[in-house]
């Protein structure tokens, strides 16, 4: 297409109303639940749940074999959390001694009541232990927990213990059949889901794209720009789940990179296709943070959104990339499809971009690197594609992507050596979780001798996936609030059915699938749902009343008590230690991830930058999970919260960038507008030195390392080659990453409060 020519609408075949109802649902389903985790663990949990009580019932086992049975089977199945399926196998295997071991140990205990509290103590120090052993240490633990705690509830004793043998065994063959034969789940099968929900998530991200083109008043735009925040977020968790499944889930390492680059590649065009329309409704260039930090400023209204013939050809480019998105282009040749791939890709080039501002015409280049990356994910996730309607521009971006293809090179992740003894985070929690359920033993002895271990239940609980004091506050609190909540709704459930045994169970199943698919999602829903489970199976065991449910909510408080005061006294680890020590984290990874592509991009010798995009990835995910008690609503000091989710937002800008970076010098080889530029590694050296003093003073307050400020990044590189075409050695994106990142580090120090330097000369 020459510049300035009238492009024609698309064809009837790529528009929305050819979508049929069935695929727009799967794709809202894929985009909701990424990989369908949630679903397939609520209907798995459910599924061997009503298999055991559907033998059990068969068998005519009495009701507290059969609240027993629902409990194990619910464990065994939500406790294994390994992708293989023969390691999966093999850990329900193990399983099964170890509960015959727990239910034994709860029934022959029962009567000595010292005893039997120092063996449960012992049996949640090793429960907790064991998850320094990796998924199956964890499973194993948890598995012989939570069967004592079951054998506890509906009172075991030595008379009943072949029958509750039985109602093991048939528990765990029941969560056998169910993980193996009625929800499978292989780690190729959870993979293609994940793409799948990538693919949507793009195209969501697309839509709320276009959504903020269209939007008009300074409403519609705050409301806009959130959208995009939150499917820009959304995109990046899922491709952070794809990478965490690559290895199981493909043929060989050669392929799981390959996917793993073109997700890359698709996420960091999505979101500079963002910031570019973000920039082309601003008078001046829009900020990057502004795509992370919740809240910041929204740009004033610029060129966008005028309708002229240049910006409605963007509209109905960004609906034809989100389509381009979904659905694949037909193998038929002359398809709308390919027509519409040959005409984004075509903005690759300068001579096919429409007549334009400069801002609106990055906003094509844009769409045109983002069909690229489209391309590129489609060939790595579904084989090669017929190219009898391949334009000029499609043939090159293919040819560059074979040529990145051939180019990767596996290698392997040194080895991390982790700390030992009771600097160990497996060792330090199984001895405060050991605490904590000591005290809330003996509280739980004082409020109830027949129920005291849900105080202890609560205290297990707390110490789950959290790592610092201020987790285990909040996780506490929200447990609480569920079960005060689960409380009036298991008030209501237990009067609705009754002693109708068949019809509680019936409503237990259905919380419990609840449970499990709200789990990600709020952890107060979730005890929610556990509790007004809990208030129809009393009814069921014939102890149900208001006294116990209300019993059951101090038992809660006092465990979540008990856990935090452990978790503040015994070997704690402050939230503030935590956030620094994952904090200096980032900035070491941020600090490799630039050095080596600005190293690459300066001529250096080829290196792998995948696995330090990732490596920094997952530290800010850390970083940001171990944030949220100081984020999170209630927390009283508003200005650290404030300061906190800055910091975070910053971060992210800083990582947007690196990874950027990252992705176009593993463009250099193939890329025939990028060269490597000595001159760019001077230009980084600022930029590493700022995050080597950020990350020391963070380490010690007492550092005197100092962030230091200067020329642009371009200015920099201008002063050498002067009146530089726009595309030359170095191109304009290297150079604006470089001085994003750069404004980003030097932004962290005002909340960071590390000394800035004056500027030499």
């Amino acid at each position: 297409m020459s510049r300035g020519r009238t492009v024609r609408s698309s064809p009837p075949g790529v528009r929305e109303a050819g979508r049929p109802g069935r695929a727009r649902l799967r794709d809202l389903v894929a985009a909701s639940d990424p990989g369908l985790l949630r679903l397939a663990a609520g209907l798995r949990t459910v599924g061997a749940i009503a298999l055991t009580l559907a033998v059990l019932g068969l068998l005519g086992a009495q009701v507290p074999h059969l609240v027993a049975g629902a409990i194990a089977a619910m464990v065994a199945t939500f406790a294994i959390r390994e992708k293989q399926r023969a390691r999966q196998a093999v850990t329900l295997a193990l399983g099964l001694p170890v509960a015959l071991a727990a239910v034994t140990l709860a029934a022959l205990l029962r009567s000595h009541v010292v005893v039997g509290d120092l063996v449960f103590v012992a049996l949640i120090f090793c429960a907790v232990y064991g998850r320094r052993y990796g998924d199956r240490g964890t499973a194993l633990g948890m598995i012989g927990f939570q069967v004592y705690f079951a054998s506890l509830f509906v009172g075991a004793t030595v008379s009943v213990l072949p029958q509750l043998y039985g109602t093991l065994v048939v528990a765990f063959l029941a969560s056998a059949v169910a993980r193996f034969a009625l929800v499978p789940e292989t780690p190729t099968g959870m993979l293609d889901r994940l793409r799948d929900a990538f693919r949507a998530r793009l195209a969501q991200l697309v839509a709320t794209q276009l959504e903020l083109l269209d939007a008009a008043g300074p409403e519609e735009v705050e409301k806009a720009l959130e959208h995009v925040r939150d499917g820009t977020a959304r995109l990046h968790e899922t491709a952070l789940m794809i990478q965490g499944r690559l290895e199981e889930g493909t043929a060989d390492e050669a392929m799981a990179r390959l996917v793993q680059r073109r997700v890359a590649d698709a996420e960091v065009a999505a979101e500079r296709l963002g910031l570019l329309l973000l920039t082309a409704r601003s008078a001046e260039r829009a900020d990057t943070l502004t795509l992370h930090l919740p809240g910041a400023p929204v740009p004033r209204a610029g060129t966008l959104p005028v309708r002229d013939r240049a910006t409605d050809t963007v509209r109905r480019d960004l609906e034809a990339l989100r389509l381009l998105v979904l659905r694949p282009v037909s193998t038929q040749p002359g398809t709308g499809l390919s027509h519409v791939r040959n005409r984004l890709l075509g903005y690759r080039d300068e001579e096919n971009l429409p007549t334009a501002p400069p801002a609106v015409q990055d906003v094509f280049r844009g769409i045109g690197e983002a069909a690229r990356a489209v391309l590129g994910l489609r060939i790595a996730l579904d084989g090669p594609q017929d190219e009898s309607d391949d334009s000029p521009a499609t043939t090159r971006s293919r040819e560059e992507l074979d040529a990145e293809d051939a180019a990767i090179d596996a290698g392997e992740e040194p080895a991390q050596e982790e700390p030992a003894g009771l600097r160990r985070p497996t060792t330090r929690a199984a001895v405060q979780v050991a605490v904590g359920s000591s005290l809330a033993m003996v509280g739980g002895e004082l409020l109830s001798s027949q129920r005291w271990y849900w105080a202890v239940l609560t205290c297990w609980i707390v110490f789950i996936n959290t790592a610092s004091t201020g987790e285990i506050l909040v996780k506490g609190y929200r447990r609480l609030l569920g079960t005060v909540l689960g409380v009036v709704a298991g008030v209501g459930l237990a009067g609705l059915v009754g002693h109708h045994t068949w019809t509680a169970f019936a409503v237990v199943l259905v919380c419990v699938f609840l449970m499990f698919y709200t789990a990600p999602l709020s952890y107060t829903l979730m005890s929610f749902f556990v509790t007004a489970a809990l208030g129809v199976l009393y009814t069921l065991l014939h102890t149900y009343s208001l006294s116990v449910l209300v019993l059951r909510v101090e038992e809660t408080a006092l465990g979540a008590a008990c856990g935090v005061l452990a978790a503040a006294l015994v070997l704690p680890v402050r939230t503030d230690r935590r956030t620094n020590d994952l904090l200096v984290e980032v900035l070491d990874r941020l600090a490799d991830v630039t050095e080596t592509a600005v190293d690459q991009l300066s001529g250096g010798p080829p290196a792998e930058l995948l696995d330090k995009a990732r490596d920094l990835d997952q530290a800010l995910a850390d970083l940001r999970a171990a944030t949220r008690p100081l984020t999170h609503p209630v927390t009283p000091l508003r200005a650290r919260r404030d300061t906190a989710r800055y910091v975070v937002a910053l971060l992210e800008t800083c990582a947007y960038h690196a990874r950027s970076l990252a992705a176009t010098a593993e463009l250099l080889p193939t890329h025939p507008s990028i060269a490597a530029d000595p001159r760019l590694r001077g230009a980084g050296r600022r930029i590493l030195r700022n995050i080597g003093a950020t990350a020391a003073h963070v380490a010690d307050a007492r550092s005197t390392d100092e962030v230091e400020t200067g020329p642009s990044i371009a200015a920099l590189l201008e002063s050498a080659v002067p009146g530089s075409p726009r595309f030359g050695r170095v191109t304009d994106r290297v150079l604006r990453h470089l001085q994003r990142l750069d404004e980003g580090v030097v932004g962290l120090a005002r909340p960071l409060r590390v000394p800035v330097a004056r500027p030499k000369g």
